[in-house]
């Protein structure tokens, strides 16, 4: 495997992602933000922020895809979240689970959480950035 995921000794052990990545592969891969988009550019899940997340990662794996890769190349993922409240992370969580039940793998990573006040697009609630490690 190019990335292996460690909660190391000292740090909190959270159990919905992990603290550090270790890559070794040799290609990386940085992909743009993902959002609920489907390939014909149209809109997925219109106000609905479990439906947009499983959209944005269901777009990441078809990227890492044409690169070559699979989500299981992620090292990290940084989500940015409309109008943030920890009220939200049920939605959050559900839309990961229904991506990784699609996708067959283990969604969790090293992972960065913003709220923001807006995306480049008023309908869109999330988006969802990855950098990979191929070999």
């Amino acid at each position: 495997m190019t990335v292996t995921l460690i909660n190391p000794d000292g740090l909190p052990k959270p159990d919905v992602y992990r603290q550090m990545s270790v890559a070794t592969g040799s290609r990386l891969v940085f992909l743009a933000g993902q959002v609920a988009r489907d390939a014909e550019g149209r809109p997925v899940g219109e106000g609905d922020l479990a439906a947009q997340v499983e959209q944005a990662y269901l777009n990441i794996a078809t990227a890492l895809a044409a690169a070559g890769g699979s989500f299981d190349d992620v090292a990290k993922l940084t989500v940015y979240v409309v109008d943030w409240t920890p009220d939200k992370m049920p939605l959050l969580g559900e839309g990961v689970s229904r991506a990784a039940a699609k996708l067959g793998i283990d969604p969790v990573k090293p992972i960065t959480l913003l709220g923001v006040a807006a995306l480049g697009e008023p309908d869109l609630l999330v988006e969802v950035e990855a950098t990979a490690v191929l070999d």
